[in-house]
């Protein structure tokens, strides 16, 4: 994630087409909660064009340093980076709150009838909006019963 890459006041997290696997721009809308995390990483971060970035500023933190992150904290065979998309799914899915399109959509997923992908270009815009809102307001809950 690259600090020219966002927009704020929109609140969207555009990745250009040649960082993604897809090789397809994806947008990405931001929570209040994501925005706040940003926003708290531009003093730490401000030297490097990345929100995240490892020790070298010219590099973003690596899936495998979260992953090792995961590993210190005790959560070795049990979660990786990638596994957080897993569970995005999973639970977004299983809440019946969304539209399974949708969610694929915002995990830049293609369809897998290639004539349905030919045709269908919805972005599902309105509702991957909410449905950040959603996982967000869900990790917070999830934090707040873990506390207690």
């Amino acid at each position: 994630m690259k600090w020219e890459y966002i927009d704020l006041e929109a609140a969207i997290w555009t990745m250009p087409a040649g960082g993604t696997k897809m090789r397809r721009e994806h947008r990405v809308p931001l929570s209040r909660q994501a925005i706040a995390i940003i926003l708290s990483m531009r003093d730490v971060a401000a030297y490097s064009e990345y929100v995240f970035p490892s020790f070298n500023p010219k590099k973003p933190l690596s899936e495998n340093a979260i992953t090792g992150a995961l590993k210190r904290l005790g959560y070795a065979g049990v979660m990786t980076a990638h596994g957080f998309r897993t569970a995005a799914s999973s639970l977004l899915n299983e809440s019946g709150e969304f539209h399974p399109d949708a969610i694929e959509r915002a995990l830049a997923h293609q369809d897998s009838n290639a004539v349905r992908r030919v045709y269908n270009r919805t972005q599902y815009w309105d509702e991957r909006v909410r449905m950040m809102q959603w996982w967000s307001d869900k990790i917070d809950s999830l934090k707040r019963l873990n506390a207690t």
